[in-house]
């Protein structure tokens, strides 16, 4: 069985290999031969877990060394895997959805000259995301890390014909740097602090060493988090990113990639544990987040930027829930794997509406798609109900536990991350309502495209809605059957650990408070966009809703801040190399050669000179000598 889990990376990276290699001869069969890469990781992830349930609860560890990567003296660094139920998660909906947005690939790239690079970049991001959570160790994690930035960077910018693809995979490289750079900056500490990187000796030994050692890991651990998941400071990144083709914003930004920090916190819980103030800052992270995100979400016009808003804000509640500690790193991991489900169909159906609608991203310009494309209008529909928390749907059970955990929390600190996490539900019920009424309700507002034609919206092939109709069964079932017998919670509870907190409010007030604010939500959105004409020329709008169009001003604050102020940082150490640096360094040159003219009159050639200069010196020494002994 151990053997196995290198070939979970293996598989997609072969198909990587062959597709990016092998040339023109396959670019018809590229497509299927990267989905069968894919579908073979899912059938070894398949075996790998049904051999992990046929284990007793604490003996479901799986591990393997494939061979020894860095030895040199006492610094060993090996390509070890290990698997347990949280890594095990990890990879089931990492091939799953994976698989399942290659076949929708299938279909929506199927006009595209270039697909078959794109299956490649595909292939490559899984093998990627798989070789971060089956790492046994930081440093291989690093690499798995690495490399999903670079896949993702190939696959945002890979209509890099359009400027502003090629400018989106430009800042989501530059931005999710600075995220890495917190992460080798916490394997180095790690590595000063324990003599290794290994997940096993690393989390075993946290308490050994000092909260403030741990506080600088864990706060390095959380700016990496911020870059991969897209949490603030480091989120100006992933609205952009929805440059690329569609099956990339499901597959990266929807269930693997953003999803990765999740993780990181998550398998180094240990450390957190021991690190209140790393803790601290990983929720307060999370519950900023999560309504910087649903605030922009509201405001947006295009559709996927809607969803990649709401994506910023459903993974601030799990990093919520991962800064709880124990009391929550079920519930962030539940809620996560719920949301690969009804948010990759999201974005899918999202990626189905443009292909009939001949590419149009604003919703301004859809309405009435229901009828033309009863397909994707079920299937968002029942993605749309479960990301608001419908009773019965995933992210009932899932975003609900997340409340009642930070309720839980106890205290004032309790009482504002419950009451943030209330007041996003009721945002994320307005912002997905809006899209659905903007999407598939009302009148008619289609408009010609940039060639004069009117789009006529039609239902998508079969390789596009299959997958689709998979991921709405996920969006509908998945919360409800992790929660029979509370299975997701036993499942992972011997890796994560867990905490029954002293909550203030009964789990029934909780849900009851999250059903009328997400009745509130809807009747708003229906209020302002079902019961109106929708112009379809966004109108000005307040202050706050244009600020929220502009991200709230995220990019504006980068600017000043970061790039004019790098400027003026640079023009000011220019200013003092100059000034200061050179200035010494060619004042003792200028000194030097001064002092090397003046002296070299005394050296011209002439005997005379020397002997006036002879006599001199000695009328001197005579007049000194004398003048000494008058004294």
């Amino acid at each position: 069985m151990e053997n196995l889990i290198g070939l979970l990376v293996v598989a997609p990276l072969l198909g990587a290999a062959v597709l990016l290699c092998g040339g023109r001869r396959l670019d018809r069969g590229g497509p299927w031969i990267g989905t069968l890469f894919a579908a073979a990781s899912l059938a070894i992830a398949a075996v790998l877990f049904a051999g992990l349930l046929g284990r007793d609860a604490d003996d479901r560890t799986l591990d393997a060394t494939a061979f020894s990567w860095v030895p040199v003296g006492g610094f060993r660094a090996d390509v070890g895997f290990h698997l347990d139920q949280l890594s095990m998660t990890f990879v089931l909906l990492i091939t799953g959805v994976g698989t399942l947005i290659h076949l929708y690939s299938v279909g929506y790239m199927a006009h595209d000259e270039r697909r078959r690079r794109f299956f490649g970049y595909l292939n490559l991001f899984l093998a990627a995301m798989l070789l971060l959570v089956v790492a046994d160790n930081y440093l291989l994690l690093y690499v798995g890390w690495e490399g999903v930035g670079l896949a993702s960077y190939l696959l945002i910018g890979f209509w890099q014909h359009k400027p502003s693809a090629a400018t989106a995979a430009k800042k989501a490289f530059i931005v999710n740097r600075v995220g890495d750079m917190g992460l080798s900056i916490a394997i180095m500490l790690m590595f000063t602090t324990f003599g290794t990187f290994a997940f096993g000796p690393v989390l075993e030994r946290a308490t050994e060493a000092g909260e403030g050692k741990l506080t600088a890991v864990g706060l390095m651990l959380l700016l990496a988090a911020c870059g991969k998941s897209a949490q603030v400071p480091l989120q100006s990144w992933l609205g952009d990113a929805m440059e690329g083709p569609t099956p990339v914003s499901a597959l990266i930004h929807a269930a693997t990639m953003v999803t990765a920090g999740v993780y990181l916190i998550t398998r180094s819980g240990a450390i957190f544990n021991a690190a209140p103030d790393a803790q601290t800052a990983v929720v307060t992270v999370g519950a900023v987040t999560l309504l910087f995100g649903a605030i922009v979400g509201c405001a947006k016009d295009d559709i996927k930027k809607a969803l990649a808003g709401s994506t910023m804000s459903q993974i601030g509640y799990m990093i919520l829930a991962a800064g709880l500690g124990p009391i929550g790193y079920v519930f962030a991991i539940m809620h996560l794997v719920t949301h690969g489900f009804f948010k990759a169909g999201l974005f899918l159906g999202a990626g189905s509406v443009m292909h009939g609608m001949n590419d149009e991203v604003d919703m301004r310009r859809y309405g009435g798609l229901r009828k033309y494309m009863p397909v994707t209008f079920v299937t968002f529909g029942l993605g749309y109900l479960a990301i608001i928390g419908f009773p019965g749907l995933s992210g009932f059970f899932s975003k609900d536990k997340i409340i009642e955990a930070a309720f839980a929390k106890g205290g004032t600190e309790g009482w504002i991350l419950g009451g943030a996490a209330l007041l996003g539900a009721a945002i994320t019920a307005y912002y997905m309502t809006r899209v659905m009424l903007l999407t598939f309700f009302g009148e008619k507002r289609w408009q010609p495209d940039e060639r004069g034609e009117l789009p006529h919206p039609h239902e998508s092939p079969r390789t596009m809605t299959i997958p689709m109709i998979v991921l709405a069964v996920g969006s509908v079932f998945a919360g409800g059957l992790f929660s029979i017998n509370d299975v997701f919670l036993k499942w992972l509870e011997p890796v994560t650990g867990h905490a029954e907190g002293h909550s203030p409010v009964s789990a029934l007030t909780v849900t009851a408070a999250t059903m009328v604010v997400l009745v509130i939500g809807v009747a708003i959105a229906w209020a302002q966009y079902g019961r109106r004409p929708v112009p379809v020329t966004a109108p000005r709008g307040s202050l706050l809703t244009r600020a929220a169009r502009r991200d709230l001003l995220q990019d504006d604050f980068n600017h000043v801040v970061l790039v004019r102020g790098g400027e003026h940082l640079t023009r000011s150490l220019v200013y003092v190399d100059h000034s200061l640096v050179d200035g010494v360094v060619n004042g003792t040159a200028a000194s030097v050669g001064g002092l090397s003219g003046r002296m070299r009159k005394l050296q011209n050639g002439y005997a005379r000179s020397y002997a006036v200069s002879m006599f001199g010196g000695a009328a001197v020494l005579i007049a000194a000598t004398l003048l000494m002994r008058a004294v």
